[in-house]
Protein backbone atom coordinates (compact mmCIF):
# COMPACT_ATOMS: atom_id res chain seq x y z
CA UNK A 1 0.00 0.00 0.00
CA UNK A 2 1.83 3.62 -1.21
CA UNK A 3 2.39 5.58 1.82
CA UNK A 4 -0.01 8.78 2.05
CA UNK A 5 1.48 12.32 1.70
CA UNK A 6 0.53 15.67 2.77
CA UNK A 7 -1.02 16.40 -0.80
CA UNK A 8 -3.39 13.10 -0.31
CA UNK A 9 -4.61 14.89 3.20
CA UNK A 10 -5.53 17.76 1.69
CA UNK A 11 -7.54 16.39 -1.20
CA UNK A 12 -9.11 14.33 1.24
CA UNK A 13 -10.18 17.42 3.16
CA UNK A 14 -11.27 19.34 0.53
CA UNK A 15 -13.53 16.30 -0.85
CA UNK A 16 -15.44 16.17 2.61
CA UNK A 17 -15.72 19.67 3.16
CA UNK A 18 -19.62 20.68 4.08
CA UNK A 19 -20.20 16.96 5.13
CA UNK A 20 -21.63 15.74 8.30
CA UNK A 21 -19.28 15.58 11.09
CA UNK A 22 -18.29 11.40 10.80
CA UNK A 23 -17.22 11.76 7.85
CA UNK A 24 -14.09 13.29 9.56
CA UNK A 25 -13.26 9.56 10.49
CA UNK A 26 -11.95 9.07 6.77
CA UNK A 27 -8.75 11.45 7.85
CA UNK A 28 -7.66 8.58 10.41
CA UNK A 29 -3.86 7.04 9.91
CA UNK A 30 -0.39 8.42 9.17
CA UNK A 31 0.87 11.10 6.41
CA UNK A 32 4.66 11.66 4.98
CA UNK A 33 5.29 15.94 5.10
CA UNK A 34 8.21 17.37 3.81
CA UNK A 35 9.88 17.72 6.83
CA UNK A 36 8.21 15.09 9.34
CA UNK A 37 5.26 12.60 9.53
CA UNK A 38 1.75 13.17 10.85
CA UNK A 39 0.08 10.63 12.70
CA UNK A 40 -4.26 10.98 13.29
CA UNK A 41 -4.14 8.79 15.63
CA UNK A 42 -8.21 9.39 16.95
CA UNK A 43 -10.94 11.65 15.64
CA UNK A 44 -13.43 12.76 17.63
CA UNK A 45 -17.06 11.99 17.23
CA UNK A 46 -18.25 15.40 17.31
CA UNK A 47 -16.92 18.99 17.32
CA UNK A 48 -18.25 19.24 21.37
CA UNK A 49 -16.49 15.92 22.09
CA UNK A 50 -12.31 15.94 23.31
CA UNK A 51 -10.14 17.19 20.58
CA UNK A 52 -8.58 14.80 18.23
CA UNK A 53 -5.37 12.86 19.17
CA UNK A 54 -2.67 13.32 16.65
CA UNK A 55 1.49 12.77 16.39
CA UNK A 56 3.96 14.47 14.61
CA UNK A 57 7.26 12.22 13.86
CA UNK A 58 10.70 14.16 12.98
CA UNK A 59 13.86 11.70 12.07
CA UNK A 60 16.72 12.27 14.17
CA UNK A 61 18.33 13.27 11.17
CA UNK A 62 16.21 15.93 10.54
CA UNK A 63 15.62 17.25 13.53
CA UNK A 64 19.55 17.44 13.93
CA UNK A 65 20.07 16.92 17.43
CA UNK A 66 23.27 16.21 18.81
CA UNK A 67 23.51 12.43 20.59
CA UNK A 68 25.06 13.22 24.06
CA UNK A 69 22.14 15.69 24.13
CA UNK A 70 19.49 12.30 24.71
CA UNK A 71 21.81 8.95 24.99
CA UNK A 72 21.33 9.05 28.54
CA UNK A 73 17.97 8.69 30.06
CA UNK A 74 18.35 11.49 32.06
CA UNK A 75 19.66 13.71 29.59
CA UNK A 76 16.98 12.67 27.29
CA UNK A 77 14.36 13.61 29.68
CA UNK A 78 15.99 17.03 30.06
CA UNK A 79 15.71 17.63 26.01
CA UNK A 80 12.18 16.04 25.80
CA UNK A 81 10.84 18.42 28.90
CA UNK A 82 12.95 21.36 26.75
CA UNK A 83 11.21 20.44 23.62
CA UNK A 84 7.51 20.49 25.37
CA UNK A 85 8.07 23.67 26.60
CA UNK A 86 8.91 24.77 22.68
CA UNK A 87 6.13 23.52 21.65
CA UNK A 88 3.36 24.41 23.93
CA UNK A 89 5.05 28.15 23.61
CA UNK A 90 4.36 27.77 19.61
CA UNK A 91 1.43 26.34 19.41
CA UNK A 92 -0.27 28.38 22.43
CA UNK A 93 0.09 31.42 19.85
CA UNK A 94 -3.04 29.34 17.23
CA UNK A 95 -4.94 27.85 20.02
CA UNK A 96 -8.68 29.11 18.55
CA UNK A 97 -6.81 31.29 16.09
CA UNK A 98 -9.29 28.36 13.48
CA UNK A 99 -13.00 28.78 14.24
CA UNK A 100 -15.96 26.94 14.55
CA UNK A 101 -18.66 25.41 17.36
CA UNK A 102 -17.82 23.15 20.32
CA UNK A 103 -13.85 22.13 20.50
CA UNK A 104 -13.14 23.44 16.90
CA UNK A 105 -9.48 25.06 16.47
CA UNK A 106 -8.23 23.81 19.97
CA UNK A 107 -4.67 23.32 19.90
CA UNK A 108 -4.29 21.17 23.02
CA UNK A 109 -0.53 20.31 24.05
CA UNK A 110 1.21 19.50 27.53
CA UNK A 111 2.08 22.08 29.43
CA UNK A 112 5.48 20.98 31.75
CA UNK A 113 5.62 22.60 35.48
CA UNK A 114 8.37 23.56 37.03
CA UNK A 115 9.59 19.56 37.34
CA UNK A 116 11.06 18.08 34.63
CA UNK A 117 9.68 14.84 34.28
CA UNK A 118 8.95 11.89 31.54
CA UNK A 119 5.87 11.82 29.87
CA UNK A 120 4.11 10.24 26.72
CA UNK A 121 3.83 13.85 24.77
CA UNK A 122 7.35 13.43 23.85
CA UNK A 123 9.56 10.94 23.55
CA UNK A 124 13.17 10.74 21.82
CA UNK A 125 14.41 7.57 20.60
CA UNK A 126 17.11 6.82 22.34
CA UNK A 127 18.98 4.71 19.37
CA UNK A 128 18.36 7.10 16.33
CA UNK A 129 17.05 10.33 17.94
CA UNK A 130 13.69 10.00 16.19
CA UNK A 131 11.36 12.86 17.88
CA UNK A 132 7.44 11.88 18.45
CA UNK A 133 5.40 14.74 19.65
CA UNK A 134 1.70 13.78 20.91
CA UNK A 135 -1.12 16.22 21.07
CA UNK A 136 -4.89 17.12 20.64
CA UNK A 137 -6.67 19.52 17.69
CA UNK A 138 -10.02 20.22 17.82
CA UNK A 139 -11.26 19.44 14.18
CA UNK A 140 -13.26 22.48 12.96
CA UNK A 141 -17.18 22.38 12.25
CA UNK A 142 -19.75 24.84 12.18
CA UNK A 143 -22.29 23.12 13.73
CA UNK A 144 -21.86 19.77 13.15
CA UNK A 145 -20.90 20.23 9.37
CA UNK A 146 -17.33 19.75 8.57
CA UNK A 147 -15.11 22.97 8.46
CA UNK A 148 -12.39 21.33 6.28
CA UNK A 149 -11.23 24.59 5.30
CA UNK A 150 -10.08 25.86 8.96
CA UNK A 151 -8.20 22.07 9.77
CA UNK A 152 -6.44 23.04 6.26
CA UNK A 153 -5.40 26.15 8.10
CA UNK A 154 -4.45 24.71 11.42
CA UNK A 155 -2.55 21.47 9.22
CA UNK A 156 -0.75 23.59 6.45
CA UNK A 157 -0.01 26.90 7.85
CA UNK A 158 -0.04 26.53 11.67
CA UNK A 159 1.21 23.33 12.20
CA UNK A 160 4.38 23.39 10.17
CA UNK A 161 5.60 26.41 11.76
CA UNK A 162 5.09 24.87 15.20
CA UNK A 163 7.73 21.75 14.65
CA UNK A 164 9.99 23.94 12.97
CA UNK A 165 10.23 26.20 15.33
CA UNK A 166 9.84 23.69 18.39
CA UNK A 167 11.46 20.05 17.19
CA UNK A 168 14.46 21.17 15.14
CA UNK A 169 17.84 22.29 16.03
CA UNK A 170 18.69 26.11 16.02
CA UNK A 171 22.05 27.92 16.58
CA UNK A 172 19.94 30.30 18.53
CA UNK A 173 19.54 26.99 21.12
CA UNK A 174 23.36 25.59 21.49
CA UNK A 175 23.11 27.58 25.08
CA UNK A 176 20.11 26.17 26.16
CA UNK A 177 21.10 22.39 25.12
CA UNK A 178 24.90 22.83 27.10
CA UNK A 179 22.38 24.27 30.06
CA UNK A 180 19.78 21.77 30.59
CA UNK A 181 22.46 18.96 29.78
CA UNK A 182 24.87 19.73 32.44
CA UNK A 183 22.37 20.14 34.83
CA UNK A 184 20.69 17.42 34.70
CA UNK A 185 23.83 16.02 34.99
CA UNK A 186 24.77 17.49 37.91
CA UNK A 187 21.20 17.03 39.53
CA UNK A 188 22.08 13.13 39.00
CA UNK A 189 25.59 13.49 40.68
CA UNK A 190 23.99 15.10 43.35
CA UNK A 191 21.85 12.53 44.23
CA UNK A 192 24.25 9.93 44.11
CA UNK A 193 26.21 12.00 46.45
CA UNK A 194 23.81 11.67 48.96
CA UNK A 195 23.77 8.08 49.28
CA UNK A 196 27.50 7.88 49.46
CA UNK A 197 27.28 10.57 51.86
CA UNK A 198 24.57 9.44 54.05
CA UNK A 199 22.72 12.57 53.29
CA UNK A 200 18.43 12.77 53.14
CA UNK A 201 18.83 15.96 51.37
CA UNK A 202 20.52 18.64 49.57
CA UNK A 203 19.44 22.66 50.09
CA UNK A 204 22.05 24.54 48.14
CA UNK A 205 22.87 27.85 48.94
CA UNK A 206 21.21 30.71 46.92
CA UNK A 207 18.07 27.90 46.20
CA UNK A 208 15.07 30.01 46.00
CA UNK A 209 12.09 28.38 48.20
CA UNK A 210 8.88 30.71 48.34
CA UNK A 211 6.65 30.11 45.54
CA UNK A 212 4.40 33.06 44.24
CA UNK A 213 0.93 31.63 45.72
CA UNK A 214 -0.68 28.49 46.73
CA UNK A 215 -2.08 28.41 43.60
CA UNK A 216 1.34 29.15 41.61
CA UNK A 217 4.05 27.23 41.80
CA UNK A 218 6.73 30.06 40.27
CA UNK A 219 9.45 30.99 42.27
CA UNK A 220 8.54 34.60 44.50
CA UNK A 221 10.00 37.56 43.13
CA UNK A 222 12.54 39.40 45.94
CA UNK A 223 12.31 36.23 48.12
CA UNK A 224 14.93 35.83 50.47
CA UNK A 225 17.71 33.44 49.22
CA UNK A 226 18.28 30.09 51.15
CA UNK A 227 21.43 30.56 53.22
CA UNK A 228 22.69 26.93 54.98
CA UNK A 229 23.95 27.83 58.95
CA UNK A 230 27.70 27.23 58.63
CA UNK A 231 27.43 24.01 61.24
CA UNK A 232 25.99 22.41 58.98
CA UNK A 233 27.34 23.57 55.33
CA UNK A 234 28.43 21.12 52.99
CA UNK A 235 30.53 21.69 49.43
CA UNK A 236 29.80 19.08 46.66
CA UNK A 237 32.14 19.43 43.42
CA UNK A 238 29.46 19.25 40.87
CA UNK A 239 30.83 18.17 37.14
CA UNK A 240 30.02 21.22 35.52
CA UNK A 241 28.72 23.73 37.87
CA UNK A 242 31.70 23.02 40.07
CA UNK A 243 31.27 23.73 43.91
CA UNK A 244 28.00 24.24 45.44
CA UNK A 245 27.89 24.87 49.27
CA UNK A 246 24.33 24.24 50.78
CA UNK A 247 22.61 22.25 53.46
CA UNK A 248 22.82 19.19 53.85
CA UNK A 249 20.55 17.24 56.07
CA UNK A 250 22.23 13.83 57.39
CA UNK A 251 20.88 10.37 57.85
CA UNK A 252 18.81 10.56 61.09
CA UNK A 253 15.83 12.79 62.34
CA UNK A 254 15.65 16.42 61.72
CA UNK A 255 13.02 18.66 63.24
CA UNK A 256 12.23 22.07 61.42
CA UNK A 257 11.19 24.64 63.79
CA UNK A 258 10.54 27.89 64.42
CA UNK A 259 7.67 30.77 64.20
CA UNK A 260 4.51 30.88 61.94
CA UNK A 261 5.03 32.43 58.62
CA UNK A 262 9.27 32.20 58.94
CA UNK A 263 8.97 29.00 56.70
CA UNK A 264 9.10 26.22 58.02
CA UNK A 265 6.58 24.67 55.92
CA UNK A 266 7.89 26.37 53.16
CA UNK A 267 11.35 24.21 53.21
CA UNK A 268 9.37 21.01 53.91
CA UNK A 269 7.87 21.62 50.94
CA UNK A 270 10.79 22.29 48.34
CA UNK A 271 12.03 18.67 50.25
CA UNK A 272 9.21 16.99 49.20
CA UNK A 273 9.03 17.90 45.82
CA UNK A 274 13.08 17.64 45.66
CA UNK A 275 12.40 13.76 44.84
CA UNK A 276 11.78 15.83 41.10
CA UNK A 277 14.44 17.40 38.99
CA UNK A 278 13.45 21.10 38.26
CA UNK A 279 13.87 23.25 35.68
CA UNK A 280 17.02 26.30 35.68
CA UNK A 281 15.46 29.45 36.78
CA UNK A 282 13.21 27.82 39.26
CA UNK A 283 15.31 28.60 42.46
CA UNK A 284 14.63 24.77 43.45
CA UNK A 285 16.81 22.81 40.72
CA UNK A 286 19.36 22.34 43.54
CA UNK A 287 16.90 20.87 46.04
CA UNK A 288 16.93 17.22 46.29
CA UNK A 289 15.83 14.76 48.25
CA UNK A 290 16.33 11.19 48.52
CA UNK A 291 13.89 9.93 45.97
CA UNK A 292 11.88 7.02 48.01
CA UNK A 293 10.65 10.40 50.58
CA UNK A 294 7.34 9.86 51.43
CA UNK A 295 4.60 13.10 52.58
CA UNK A 296 3.24 11.38 55.22
CA UNK A 297 -0.35 12.78 56.97
CA UNK A 298 -3.45 12.32 58.36
CA UNK A 299 -6.10 11.33 55.61
CA UNK A 300 -9.38 10.89 57.50
CA UNK A 301 -11.78 8.88 55.66
CA UNK A 302 -9.75 6.60 53.34
CA UNK A 303 -9.70 3.09 53.26
CA UNK A 304 -7.63 0.90 54.57
CA UNK A 305 -7.16 -2.89 53.80
CA UNK A 306 -5.37 -5.46 55.60
CA UNK A 307 -2.09 -2.70 56.66
CA UNK A 308 -0.11 -3.84 59.72
CA UNK A 309 -0.37 -1.19 62.05
CA UNK A 310 0.15 -2.78 65.19
CA UNK A 311 3.65 -1.10 65.31
CA UNK A 312 1.19 2.12 66.07
CA UNK A 313 -2.06 1.12 66.85
CA UNK A 314 -3.40 -1.70 69.73
CA UNK A 315 -5.86 -2.88 71.67
CA UNK A 316 -8.30 -1.60 70.22
CA UNK A 317 -11.66 -1.65 72.37
CA UNK A 318 -13.56 -3.43 69.88
CA UNK A 319 -10.78 -6.07 69.68
CA UNK A 320 -10.24 -5.45 65.76
CA UNK A 321 -7.09 -7.00 64.67
CA UNK A 322 -4.43 -4.04 64.18
CA UNK A 323 -1.91 -6.91 62.27
CA UNK A 324 -4.60 -7.20 59.48
CA UNK A 325 -6.51 -3.82 59.98
CA UNK A 326 -9.80 -3.18 57.60
CA UNK A 327 -11.49 0.14 57.32
CA UNK A 328 -13.50 2.04 54.99
CA UNK A 329 -13.23 5.45 56.88
CA UNK A 330 -10.14 5.53 58.65
CA UNK A 331 -9.60 8.37 61.46
CA UNK A 332 -6.89 10.59 62.03
CA UNK A 333 -4.33 7.99 63.85
CA UNK A 334 -5.08 5.06 61.99
CA UNK A 335 -4.99 6.79 58.53
CA UNK A 336 -1.43 8.30 59.23
CA UNK A 337 -0.46 5.15 60.96
CA UNK A 338 -1.35 3.41 57.84
CA UNK A 339 0.97 5.49 55.17
CA UNK A 340 3.39 4.89 57.42
CA UNK A 341 3.36 1.45 57.30
CA UNK A 342 2.91 1.48 53.41
CA UNK A 343 5.68 3.81 52.87
CA UNK A 344 7.60 1.49 54.90
CA UNK A 345 6.64 -1.37 52.95
CA UNK A 346 7.23 0.57 49.72
CA UNK A 347 10.67 0.59 50.41
CA UNK A 348 10.73 4.56 51.23
CA UNK A 349 13.74 5.47 53.72
CA UNK A 350 12.68 8.98 54.65
CA UNK A 351 9.15 10.22 55.50
CA UNK A 352 8.64 13.96 55.71
CA UNK A 353 5.78 15.40 58.12
CA UNK A 354 4.28 18.90 58.86
CA UNK A 355 2.72 18.44 62.53
CA UNK A 356 -0.39 20.69 60.84
CA UNK A 357 -2.09 18.13 58.61
CA UNK A 358 -1.15 15.15 61.41
CA UNK A 359 -3.36 14.06 63.94
CA UNK A 360 -2.28 14.92 66.82
CA UNK A 361 -2.99 11.73 69.80
CA UNK A 362 -0.55 9.83 66.65
CA UNK A 363 2.27 12.10 66.94
CA UNK A 364 2.51 12.91 70.97
CA UNK A 365 0.83 12.32 74.37
CA UNK A 366 2.03 14.74 77.27
CA UNK A 367 3.05 14.10 79.97
CA UNK A 368 0.13 15.01 81.96
CA UNK A 369 -2.36 13.16 79.54
CA UNK A 370 -0.07 10.13 80.39
CA UNK A 371 -0.37 10.72 83.96
CA UNK A 372 -4.51 10.82 83.65
CA UNK A 373 -5.25 7.72 81.08
CA UNK A 374 -2.58 5.25 81.46
CA UNK A 375 -0.98 3.24 78.80
CA UNK A 376 -3.52 0.39 79.19
CA UNK A 377 -5.73 2.48 78.35
CA UNK A 378 -4.46 3.80 74.94
CA UNK A 379 -4.67 1.97 72.28
CA UNK A 380 -2.08 4.12 70.42
CA UNK A 381 1.28 4.42 70.70
CA UNK A 382 2.70 7.89 69.39
CA UNK A 383 5.14 8.41 66.85
CA UNK A 384 7.60 9.77 69.12
CA UNK A 385 8.00 6.61 70.92
CA UNK A 386 8.66 5.29 67.03
CA UNK A 387 10.76 8.09 65.67
CA UNK A 388 13.98 6.72 66.77
CA UNK A 389 13.53 3.10 66.44
CA UNK A 390 12.45 3.36 62.96
CA UNK A 391 15.97 4.98 61.96
CA UNK A 392 18.35 3.21 64.31
CA UNK A 393 16.71 -0.15 63.48
CA UNK A 394 15.46 -0.10 60.32
CA UNK A 395 17.42 2.83 58.49
CA UNK A 396 14.30 5.04 57.83
CA UNK A 397 14.92 8.78 58.29
CA UNK A 398 12.21 11.80 59.05
CA UNK A 399 12.14 15.53 58.95
CA UNK A 400 9.12 17.10 60.46
CA UNK A 401 8.20 20.31 60.82
CA UNK A 402 7.35 21.10 64.34
CA UNK A 403 5.91 24.32 66.30
CA UNK A 404 4.56 23.22 69.26
CA UNK A 405 6.25 19.43 69.51
CA UNK A 406 8.97 20.60 71.41
CA UNK A 407 9.46 16.99 73.17
CA UNK A 408 11.06 15.65 69.94
CA UNK A 409 13.99 18.05 71.09
CA UNK A 410 14.92 15.15 73.23
CA UNK A 411 15.23 12.47 70.23
CA UNK A 412 16.72 14.64 67.02
CA UNK A 413 19.90 14.55 65.71
CA UNK A 414 19.35 18.03 64.21
CA UNK A 415 17.46 20.81 65.17
CA UNK A 416 17.36 23.94 62.71
CA UNK A 417 15.23 27.04 63.38
CA UNK A 418 13.72 28.96 60.27
CA UNK A 419 13.92 32.53 61.25
CA UNK A 420 12.37 34.86 58.38
CA UNK A 421 13.35 32.24 55.91
CA UNK A 422 16.56 31.60 57.12
CA UNK A 423 17.89 28.69 59.07
CA UNK A 424 19.78 28.20 62.42
CA UNK A 425 21.29 25.33 63.69
CA UNK A 426 19.69 25.35 67.10
CA UNK A 427 20.50 21.70 67.86
CA UNK A 428 22.49 22.38 71.04
CA UNK A 429 20.31 24.93 72.09
CA UNK A 430 17.24 23.24 71.34
CA UNK A 431 18.65 19.95 73.26
CA UNK A 432 19.72 22.04 76.48
CA UNK A 433 16.43 23.54 76.90
CA UNK A 434 14.40 20.27 77.07
CA UNK A 435 17.33 19.17 79.82
CA UNK A 436 16.34 21.69 81.69
CA UNK A 437 12.98 21.30 81.52
CA UNK A 438 12.86 17.63 82.60
CA UNK A 439 11.32 16.53 79.70
CA UNK A 440 11.46 12.67 79.78
CA UNK A 441 12.96 10.76 76.92
CA UNK A 442 10.35 8.06 75.75
CA UNK A 443 11.82 4.51 75.96
CA UNK A 444 11.72 3.47 72.53
CA UNK A 445 12.96 0.37 72.63
CA UNK A 446 13.71 -1.77 69.61
CA UNK A 447 11.38 -2.49 66.42
CA UNK A 448 11.21 -5.42 64.10
CA UNK A 449 9.64 -4.17 60.92
CA UNK A 450 9.49 -7.43 58.95
CA UNK A 451 6.23 -6.82 57.05
CA UNK A 452 4.49 -9.63 55.88
CA UNK A 453 3.52 -9.18 51.89
CA UNK A 454 -0.13 -8.25 51.42
CA UNK A 455 -0.95 -9.85 48.07
CA UNK A 456 -4.33 -7.89 46.65
CA UNK A 457 -7.65 -9.36 44.84
CA UNK A 458 -10.18 -7.62 43.36
CA UNK A 459 -13.69 -7.31 45.84
CA UNK A 460 -15.73 -6.62 42.37
CA UNK A 461 -15.91 -7.57 39.05
CA UNK A 462 -14.34 -5.57 36.33
CA UNK A 463 -14.85 -6.94 32.32
CA UNK A 464 -10.72 -7.28 32.34
CA UNK A 465 -11.13 -8.62 28.37
CA UNK A 466 -13.19 -5.50 27.39
CA UNK A 467 -12.62 -1.79 27.55
CA UNK A 468 -13.11 -0.04 31.11
CA UNK A 469 -13.50 3.31 30.62
CA UNK A 470 -10.57 5.81 32.82
CA UNK A 471 -11.36 9.67 33.54
CA UNK A 472 -8.73 11.69 35.15
CA UNK A 473 -10.55 14.15 37.79
CA UNK A 474 -7.15 16.49 37.61
CA UNK A 475 -4.61 16.26 40.63
CA UNK A 476 -7.28 14.87 42.73
CA UNK A 477 -7.80 11.43 41.31
CA UNK A 478 -9.12 9.00 38.53
CA UNK A 479 -12.76 6.92 37.92
CA UNK A 480 -12.25 3.92 36.75
CA UNK A 481 -16.01 2.60 35.22
CA UNK A 482 -18.10 3.93 38.06
CA UNK A 483 -15.46 3.72 40.74
CA UNK A 484 -13.62 6.42 42.19
CA UNK A 485 -9.99 6.16 43.12
CA UNK A 486 -9.18 9.39 45.37
CA UNK A 487 -5.76 10.62 45.69
CA UNK A 488 -5.86 14.65 46.66
CA UNK A 489 -4.09 13.82 49.76
CA UNK A 490 -1.06 11.99 48.48
CA UNK A 491 0.59 15.54 47.90
CA UNK A 492 3.83 14.17 45.70
CA UNK A 493 1.32 14.03 42.65
CA UNK A 494 1.95 17.47 41.23
CA UNK A 495 -0.23 17.08 37.58
CA UNK A 496 -2.60 15.22 36.35
CA UNK A 497 -0.97 13.48 33.58
CA UNK A 498 0.35 11.47 37.02
CA UNK A 499 -2.69 10.60 37.77
CA UNK A 500 -3.52 9.36 34.44
CA UNK A 501 -0.57 7.08 34.34
CA UNK A 502 -1.84 6.01 38.12
CA UNK A 503 -5.26 4.37 36.29
CA UNK A 504 -3.48 2.76 33.61
CA UNK A 505 -0.84 1.66 36.16
CA UNK A 506 -3.84 -0.32 38.27
CA UNK A 507 -5.37 -1.68 34.96
CA UNK A 508 -2.23 -3.45 33.99
CA UNK A 509 -1.95 -4.68 37.53
CA UNK A 510 -5.91 -5.84 37.41
CA UNK A 511 -4.81 -7.32 34.11
CA UNK A 512 -1.84 -8.66 34.51
CA UNK A 513 -0.74 -9.42 38.16
CA UNK A 514 -3.67 -9.85 40.26
CA UNK A 515 -4.33 -13.44 38.46
CA UNK A 516 -0.65 -14.40 39.71
CA UNK A 517 -1.03 -13.68 43.56
CA UNK A 518 1.78 -11.33 43.23
CA UNK A 519 2.28 -9.69 46.78
CA UNK A 520 2.50 -5.78 46.33
CA UNK A 521 6.12 -5.76 47.06
CA UNK A 522 6.40 -7.55 43.89
CA UNK A 523 3.80 -5.86 41.83
CA UNK A 524 5.92 -2.77 42.42
CA UNK A 525 9.38 -4.12 41.44
CA UNK A 526 7.60 -5.18 38.13
CA UNK A 527 6.44 -2.16 37.18
CA UNK A 528 9.59 0.09 38.30
CA UNK A 529 11.65 -2.16 35.89
CA UNK A 530 9.34 -1.61 32.89
CA UNK A 531 8.99 1.88 33.18
CA UNK A 532 12.73 2.12 33.58
CA UNK A 533 13.55 -0.22 30.96
CA UNK A 534 10.72 0.59 28.39
CA UNK A 535 9.46 4.14 29.91
CA UNK A 536 6.03 5.21 31.22
CA UNK A 537 4.19 4.74 28.00
CA UNK A 538 4.40 0.94 28.92
CA UNK A 539 1.31 1.42 30.52
CA UNK A 540 -0.73 2.45 27.82
CA UNK A 541 -0.30 -1.10 26.52
CA UNK A 542 0.03 0.22 22.67
CA UNK A 543 -2.99 2.27 22.76
CA UNK A 544 -2.73 5.90 22.37
CA UNK A 545 -3.86 8.25 25.46
CA UNK A 546 -5.55 10.83 25.42
CA UNK A 547 -4.77 12.72 28.57
CA UNK A 548 -0.50 11.76 28.28
CA UNK A 549 0.82 10.02 31.25
CA UNK A 550 3.63 11.14 33.48
CA UNK A 551 6.53 9.83 35.10
CA UNK A 552 5.58 8.49 38.78
CA UNK A 553 7.08 6.49 41.16
CA UNK A 554 6.43 3.05 43.11
CA UNK A 555 5.85 4.96 45.98
CA UNK A 556 2.98 6.88 43.88
CA UNK A 557 1.61 3.41 42.43
CA UNK A 558 1.54 1.54 45.80
CA UNK A 559 -0.44 4.78 47.56
CA UNK A 560 -2.96 4.29 44.36
CA UNK A 561 -3.65 0.93 44.91
CA UNK A 562 -3.67 1.33 48.92
CA UNK A 563 -6.58 3.39 48.74
CA UNK A 564 -8.75 1.15 45.71
CA UNK A 565 -12.16 1.12 47.52
CA UNK A 566 -12.88 -2.47 45.25
CA UNK A 567 -9.10 -3.89 46.12
CA UNK A 568 -8.54 -6.08 49.71
CA UNK A 569 -5.20 -7.89 50.49
CA UNK A 570 -4.92 -11.04 51.74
Amino acid sequence: MTARTDRDLRALLEQIDHKSYPAYKQTAGSYSFQDYSLTIDHVQGDPFAAPSHVTIKVSGKKAGFEKQFYEKRHRRIALEDLLSRRFHRQAEQYDHLAKGSGKSGAIETYRPGQEILETTACHIDEATGDIHYRFHIGFPANGRTINARELIKILFDFLPKCVKGALYYQESMAETLNKISALSDDQLFIRKELKKQGLSAFVADGSILPRKSGVSSVPMKDAIPFKAPESLKITLELPHRGSVSGLGIKNGVTLIVGGGYHGKSTLLSALELGIYNHIPGDGREYVITDDTAVKIRAEDGRSVHGADISLFINNLPDNRDTKRFFSEDASGSTSQAANVIEAVECQSKLLLIDEDTCATNFMIRDKLMQQVISKEQEPITPFIDRVRPLYEDCGISTIMVAGSFGAYFTLADTILQMDCYKPVDITERAKKAAADSSLSVPDNGHIDLNLSSRIPSLTKHFDLGGRIKTKTLGKDGFMLDHETVELRYVEQIVESGQQTALSRALLYVMKHCLGKKLSLTEILETLETQIKEKGIDTLSEGSYVAEGLTFVRPQEIAACLNRCRFLTYQ
